[in-house]
């Protein structure tokens, strides 16, 4: 559904908390980065040993780096390349982590009526072309391709085998990948001991373990292309995703964009960015994309059905739709603005007009 994800910002305010919190508390921070998966991934940890901290994040990028290995597309050696050659024949062996993707990406595409599919893969190729310059696809072009997609065309057979019944199908778990390698990478630090810590995949998936020394939770910026809301969310043991559609105005072409929508097979066009939390990595992953993909309406009564779920919608206008069953996501520029026009009010002489 997308191969980049540099445009789906969660702007993060824990760099300055980091800061601050290190002088007050004496807890050693620590702090790595690695690119992978076609991103920068950053833990940062609180830990009062440094070097288990130093330790336990070098394990979390050696997992990251396996999964990047085994789930590129662009590899032509991973298991995921593999897949995609093999499985129209025959039903393949694939290892147990990409087997668990693939079985996840298969429930939330149940879940949303089809709009989360990892085997429009044929299509973003496609339109990848058409970035490239090569100009926008013909309908003929898209209509054959469609015939490719469906992810009801896949089948899992238990433990570790699956099969296309299509023979041009190809998937894609960069929809969800990089969500789930952000859910290993906290496991394995929690088996190192750690407690408080920070993993960021590229700024488009977040999870807070604990929460910094002196404070409840981690405190992330969600993405604003109107610069006027300021949506903040707290985490504490549970994740935010952002997905956002490629600007037209960077392409040359109005209706291109990194995201398709497997319902039309051409690149979704939205005014909306989408922020979602969820308790896991994966999930929030894959529901970023499936939000952005149904809009507002159809998109609430999904984050309803989840527990502990949040989302919210921003226009480039500062148009916001927010929905939750537990977690709060402050808007705290419109909160500022309110308590400015309160104080105006306090402040106006009798007679005089109100402010718009």
């Amino acid at each position: 559904m997308r191969w980049n994800r540099g445009l789906a910002v969660a702007l993060l305010g824990w760099v300055p908390l980091l800061i601050a919190t290190t002088w007050e508390t004496k807890t050693p921070l620590v702090h790595k980065t690695k690119y992978a998966m076609g991103t920068v991934y950053e833990i940062a940890v609180y830990d009062k040993q440094p070097e288990r901290a130093s330790q336990a994040i070098d394990k979390a990028f050696v997992e990251i780096v396996l999964l990047d290995n085994m789930m590129s597309n662009f590899k032509p050696e991973s298991d995921l390349s593999r897949l995609n050659r093999n499985a129209h024949a025959h039903a393949e062996k694939v290892p147990a982590d990409l087997y668990r993707v693939i079985e996840e990406s298969v429930e939330y595409s149940k879940v949303s009526n089809g709009k989360f599919d990892i085997t429009v893969a044929p299509l973003v190729d496609l339109w990848k072309a058409a970035l490239r310059g090569d100009g926008e696809p013909t309908e003929a072009e898209q209509e054959k391709l469609r015939t490719c997609v469906g992810y009801q065309k896949i089948e899992l057979i238990p433990p570790d085998r699956v099969e296309f019944h299509s023979p041009c199908m190809r998937i894609d778990v960069g929809s969800i990948g990089k969500g789930y390698a952000v859910d290993r990478a906290v496991e394995i630090l929690r088996a190192s001991g750690i407690v408080n810590a920070l993993v960021d995949a590229g700024q488009s998936t977040i999870y807070g373990m604990g929460a910094p020394p002196g404070q409840s939770a981690w405190e992330v910026h969600l993405r604003d292309p109107s610069n006027r809301v300021d949506p903040q969310v707290m985490l504490k043991d549970n994740s935010v995703s952002t997905s956002e559609q490629t600007p037209p105005s960077l392409l040359g072409i109005e209706t291109v964009g990194h995201i398709i929508d497997p319902e039309n097979g051409k690149p979704l066009v939205t005014k909306y960015a989408l922020s979602i939390v969820a308790k896991t990595g994966t999930a929030s992953d894959a529901l970023s994309t499936t939000l952005l993909l149904v809009g507002p309406e159809k998109g609430k009564p999904i984050v309803k059905a989840i527990t502990d779920a949040a989302a919210i919608w921003v226009s480039a206008e500062g148009e916001t739709e927010t929905v939750t069953t537990g977690p709060h996501i402050r808007l705290v520029g419109k909160v500022q603005k309110e308590a400015l026009r309160s104080e105006s009010e306090k402040r106006r002489l009798p007679g005089t007009p109100k402010a718009n």
